[in-house]
Formats: structure tokens, C-alpha cells, sequence
């Protein structure tokens, strides 16, 4: 079974002191890891909005590191399924009275587009999208 991790449990592991809870789930999960384009879209933005400098360079490195083990077919890409995908969670999400950004939009549709569960600490902004998910930080 394959794992989405969002965004915000990779920036998670490039703290200096990253919650244990997220290593150990990382750790257990690690050959079954996949992410998607919009999740290092965001990765990637971060980084590039910081000012020139040591931080910039040091967080840079670490996220071209972090996301070595998901290049060659680990990054799931936002397709045409997945925009179909994305237009139905919209729609169900607006209905509730419940609106989302588009880049969590994007990435609930390509969990549903490719069938797997999401690994996220943002519970709350995926609750009606139709994606089971998991956080990390709530432990075994």
C-alpha cells in the first residue's frame, strides 16, 4: 500500500529536531512512500521565497536531499484524472460550505485519482474530500 505525504510532514523532517512520532511513522512506511507535483511545488516555493542567504542555501540542499528517494515515479503527477478528481471535491466541499486552496484541491484529487491514503498533520482541510488520512504526529 502506497502513503501520500504531504507537505508538511517533509518540511517536518528537515527540522533540526523533527517530532519523533513522524520520524518512527516515516521509518516504518519508507519503501511505501510516495508525494505529489503539488507537494513539491510548495517544497520547492518555500524555499525560493526565503531572501539570498546561508538559510536559503542550507533548506535548499535539504529538500533536493528529501526528495531524492521519490524521483523516478514516486512523485504522482496532478493529470487529467486528477483535475476530474479535483473538480468533484470542490464541488462537495462548497456544497458544505467548507472551501479549500487549490494546491490542497490538487493534492486530495491526486490521492483520489491514484487511489491512496493521505499522511498529513492538516486533517481538518481534507475532512470531506473523500481521502483517508492519516497523521503522523497522533502517533501508533
Amino acid at each position: 500500500m502506497s502513503w501520500l505525504v504531504d507537505t508538511n510532514v517533509l518540511s517536518e523532517l528537515t527540522r533540526r529536531a523533527p517530532d519523533r512520532r513522524v520520524l518512527d511513522w516515516v521509518a516504518a512506511h519508507a519503501d511505501d512512500l510516495v508525494t505529489a507535483a503539488p507537494v513539491v511545488a510548495e517544497l520547492l516555493y518555500g524555499v525560493a521565497r526565503l531572501p539570498a542567504g546561508r538559510r536559503r542555501d542550507a533548506l535548499s540542499l535539504a529538500v533536493v536531499t528529501l526528495l531524492e528517494p521519490f524521483r523516478g515515479g514516486r512523485v504522482l503527477p496532478f493529470d487529467e484524472h486528477a483535475a476530474v478528481e479535483l473538480a468533484a471535491v470542490r464541488v462537495a466541499r462548497e456544497r458544505r460550505g467548507m472551501p479549500v486552496g487549490d494546491v490542497d484541491l490538487m493534492i486530495a484529487a491526486t490521492c483520489r485519482a491514484h487511489d491512496v491514503p493521505l499522511v498529513t498533520r492538516n486533517v481538518q482541510d481534507f475532512v470531506g474530500t473523500g481521502v483517508q488520512v492519516v497523521d503522523p504526529w497522533q502517533g501508533p
